[in-house]
């Protein structure tokens, strides 16, 4: 399968429910009633944190084998780009935009790195040995992997995966950039 950048102007399959819904929304903007569309990637902050996702996303090595890449969003982000959004619908009106933090995170990397944390809220979740255990688990079907595979270094190279999303366009055209990229 051939990589390839995916942005607001990307065509997409029209047969997609929400991407009809997407286009049924975006045709009824006018000047009176302006609408846009913003696309979250994977929405993350308060309670939604990738820390908590890797042992739902990869309960195996054959399936964390399977895994290639995710983007993100936090939250607040979301909010400041409504806010730009609010702030000049005439850049806005009619158009589709993507939000992603502008990075390309490797479930590899992600897993290998976090493991699964278990939550404040979880019995033993200040049991270091415990939490150790399960980031080893991940570290070592990581190793596995890159040596089966023939990877050298995480994040494996964004052009290994099917797809990437560009979403520069937005925080250009707006003239805000993302406050919580990276995961912290």
């Amino acid at each position: 399968v051939k990589f390839r950048w995916i942005d607001r102007h990307t065509p997409f399959i029209s047969f997609n429910d929400r991407a009809n819904a997407e286009s049924e929304l975006l045709s009824l903007s006018s000047a009176q009633s302006p609408t846009t569309v913003l696309n979250l990637s994977g929405l993350w902050g308060g309670t939604r944190s990738p820390h908590n996702w890797v042992s739902r996303v990869a309960p195996s090595k054959d399936a964390l084998r399977n895994k290639g890449n995710i983007h993100l969003i936090h939250g607040l982000d979301v909010s400041r780009a409504v806010l730009a959004v609010h702030a000049d619908w005439a850049k806005a009106a009619g158009q589709r935009w993507i939000l992603t933090d502008g990075r390309v995170y490797d479930w590899w990397d992600l897993a290998s790195a976090l493991g699964s944390r278990l939550s404040s809220s979880d019995p033993g979740a200040d049991d270091k040995e415990s939490a150790d255990e399960e980031r080893g688990q991940y570290a070592r079907w990581v190793r596995e992997l890159m040596q089966e595979e023939n990877v050298r270094a995480l994040p494996r190279d964004v052009e290994c995966f099917k797809r990437a999303l560009d979403s520069r366009d937005f925080w250009y055209i707006f003239g805000v950039s993302p406050i919580m990229a990276r995961l912290n």
